[in-house]
């Protein structure tokens, strides 16, 4: 079965950095464009970054443009999010999705980001 699990999340100071990791399995996770999500408090779930199979042409959020890396290790079936000059509006719990016509959700990893 389809199983994506997330890691890295954590506290960090403003300013800092956190890498997430998506493990995924149960499919050929080359095949299938990936994505990560987030969910603050209070408000709806966002889109933060895709990447696409075969080539990874990215995507970004506006909110995170310069400062989010979205990247995936196909060797490994691992999908990640580099955060750099991380910000207390980016605390949130990240997911990773895999789109499709029957989509799939990972746990979700927290990110908060506070002094």
């Amino acid at each position: 079965q389809v199983r994506l699990v997330e890691s890295g999340g954590g506290l960090v100071q403003p300013g800092g950095s956190l890498r997430l990791s998506c493990a995924a399995s149960g499919f050929t996770f080359s095949s299938y464009t990936m994505s990560w999500y987030r969910q603050a408090p209070g408000k709806e779930r966002e889109l933060v970054a895709s990447i696409s199979a075969g080539r990874g042409t990215t995507g970004y959020a506006d909110s995170v443009k310069g400062r989010f890396t979205i990247s995936r290790d196909n060797a490994k079936n691992t999908m990640y999010l580099q955060m750099n000059d991380l910000q207390p509006e980016d605390t949130a719990v990240y997911y990773c999705k895999r789109p499709g016509l029957t989509a799939y959700w990972g746990q979700g990893t927290q990110v908060t980001v506070s002094s």
